[in-house]
């Protein structure tokens, strides 16, 4: 078997990453402490759902930080890709932590929508502006790293629905001084626990097939499987398997049928196959296996070995 991973795990030198996400997790203890004593002082449910759901972030993103930095761990003999999977493990916690939040704040919206009460508009705009600011930024530093690493877009995403949850809690505010509309607020807040349940539904999707081996979202095994049997030296592919090491790493492994011939010659084939699909499909990890004969029915999928002339 040839297996040639071309990759880089980049685990040395600065960790900004990891600052940034420390930077984050000040902040979501200081906003969220200064939310639930505003909304306390101004009877608004929608500042104090706001502010518990700011509380998970804290929590999510500490996850988030022990799971990166976990993440950067090598390989042992014992874990031989390493713990790169910590991160969808907490991705798939944090969706699960946001999902239980939004219950409550629906919940809770729901019994004061039956009861609405008066609301202090003035310190709700003052309190919810001060959650724009900190999310905003909050999601503007975990912006850069969110793009290939499902852990840190799960945190992006919290600030990010934080900041408009924010944007939209000072609307209700700036209304409620003007108009008594005290049902605003609780109604508002509905409309945030329904917003939060949505956009972790994504993330949850993701993490579940990482976790199930399911083949990547942006690969096509029958397309690999035409660019594969289209080089000169294959006369068949079988046997093909993709599936995601982490958020951001795909790896490869299939059976290729050539001619025979000593396995040194293999060589030139092996290292034409791993620089053809990760320039073209960007998998970074892959493992080939040379045959003479396709294994059991040459399926495209599978190796059933109990059939066929080599399970004979």
């Amino acid at each position: 078997m040839a297996h040639t991973p071309h990759h880089s795990h980049g685990h040395g030198g600065r960790d900004a990453s990891g600052m940034r996400l420390l930077f984050t997790l000040g902040l979501n203890f200081i906003i969220p402490t200064v939310q639930i004593i505003g909304g306390l002082a101004a009877g608004s449910m929608a500042l104090i759902s706001d502010a518990v759901h700011n509380y998970s972030d804290f929590v999510a993103v500490f996850i988030a930080y022990v799971a990166h930095r976990l993440g950067r761990k090598g390989a042992t003999p014992r874990q031989t890709f390493g713990y790169r999977r910590a991160e969808i493990l907490a991705a798939l916690g944090n969706t699960a932590l946001l999902l239980a939040v939004s219950a409550f704040i629906l919940a809770e919206s729901v019994k004061r929508l039956a009861h609405p009460e008066p609301v202090a508009g003035g310190i709700v705009v003052l309190i919810a502006s001060l959650g724009i600011v900190g999310n905003g930024l909050s999601a503007w530093l975990l912006h850069r790293d969110s793009k290939d690493n499902l852990n840190l877009r799960g945190a992006f995403l919290h600030m990010f629905g934080d900041m408009l949850t924010s944007v939209a809690v000072a609307v209700s505010g700036l209304i409620i001084l003007w108009r008594p509309w005290y049902w605003l607020d609780p109604l508002l807040s509905a409309a945030v626990s329904l917003f939060i349940a949505k956009s972790s539904w994504s993330i949850l999707r993701q993490a579940v097939n990482v976790l199930m081996n399911a083949v990547p979202l942006h690969l096509d095994l029958l397309e690999i499987h035409a660019f594969l049997e289209g080089l000169e030296g294959v006369k068949g592919v079988h046997h093909l398997h993709a599936w995601s090491l982490c958020s951001s790493q795909a790896a490869f492994s299939c059976h290729v049928v050539v001619a025979d011939q000593m396995v040194s010659q293999t060589a030139a084939l092996t290292e034409e196959i791993t620089r053809g699909l990760h320039e073209t499909f960007a998998i970074e990890h892959v493992m080939v296996q040379f045959e003479t004969t396709a294994c059991g029915q040459g399926e495209l999928l599978g190796c059933d070995l109990g059939q066929g002339p080599a399970g004979k």
